[in-house]
């Protein structure tokens, strides 16, 4: 066997190589799954399979600077394995609430080369629209910055099929995700969480409303229950702390899908421990809260959060 037949053989990636370039890329490949499949539980799944799907497909690898495609192109497979058995999307994206699989992603997890207009909700929920592999162009093109040839290679398909597959997207994202966001500073976000932390645990309802926009949306994925404008929130102020209120709060200000958030531990009467309980992302414009996406505690681990305060 020449040496260039042997550097592909089995032989070539040990199991340490393997674990090590495992490591290396595994949190990259678990943003990239979590951006097709806007499930940080699925995401994890995903990342599993592909490093699996990659040890079995070891003898294709060519090391080098091929190494970090590869996985990639393994991972894109095992997402698009994932939507065909999963063979749901929506057919609008007014709200989060219908994406009931979408999850919040920590911001900890995420290195400085994930930008906001990247992984936060509203884009991760828009681009639910689009069929899996157009989802795939797409990530690869206008997210991660890749070629149109080196796109095509990623899907086994052929650049005039990718340009093709982008144009469609496109469409369907101008079509369906016309808002324009001014930026806000992080500083201002931050002033606003604090303030809705401090209003929330004195259980202070006007401190609250006079944080929110008039039309405030608040959604509660997986459930499909849609609350738009502050008059429509009093079911929920009135079970939080109202006559059929839960108990106490105490709120945790953190970030995710680089948006200003907050986990929520409740203390019900007779109950001497706060446990969690929910988890808010805010969308803010200008200087108020414009949208809620509440989740339940299911991931507090991920976000490195105590069950029990």
């Amino acid at each position: 066997m020449s040496p260039g037949g042997a550097r592909r053989c089995t032989g070539m990636l040990t199991e340490t190589d393997f674990a090590a370039l495992g490591a290396r890329h595994r949190r990259e490949l678990h943003v990239h799954c979590y951006r097709m499949l806007a499930s940080f539980e699925e995401a994890e799944d995903a990342v599993q399979e592909s490093l699996l799907r990659a040890w079995r497909a070891r003898d294709t690898f060519r090391g080098g600077p091929h190494a970090r495609a590869w996985l990639y192109r393994i991972a894109t497979n095992a997402c698009l394995d994932a939507l065909k058995r999963r063979r749901r999307r929506p057919e609008t994206v007014e709200s989060p609430a219908e994406v009931p699989w979408l999850q919040p992603y920590p911001d900890s997890l995420l290195d400085e080369t994930v930008t906001r207009e990247t992984i936060e909700l509203a884009f991760l929920t828009v681009i639910q629209l689009l069929p899996p592999r157009q989802r795939a162009v797409v990530i690869a093109r206008d997210v991660m910055g890749w070629s149109a040839a080196e796109t095509a290679e990623l899907l086994d398909t052929s650049v005039p099929a990718v340009n093709s597959a982008l144009q469609r997207a496109h469409a369907t994202l101008r079509r369906d995700w016309d808002r324009r966001e001014e930026l806000v500073a992080q500083d201002a976000e931050r002033d606003l969480l604090r303030a809705w932390v401090e209003a929330h645990e004195r259980e202070d309802v006007a401190g609250m409303v006079a944080l929110m926009r008039e039309d405030v949306r608040v959604t509660m994925p997986p459930h499909p229950e849609l609350y738009e404008g502050v008059d429509a929130l009093a079911p929920l102020f009135d079970r939080a702390f109202g006559s059929r209120r839960l108990g106490a709060w105490r709120i945790l200000p953190l970030r995710c899908n680089r948006q200003p958030a907050a986990a929520g531990y409740l203390r019900r009467p007779g109950d001497t421990a706060y446990r969690a309980f929910k988890l808010d992302v805010m969308r803010v414009e200008g200087d108020r809260i414009a949208e809620f996406t509440t989740f339940d505690a299911g991931l507090f681990a991920a976000f490195g959060l105590p069950a029990v305060l």
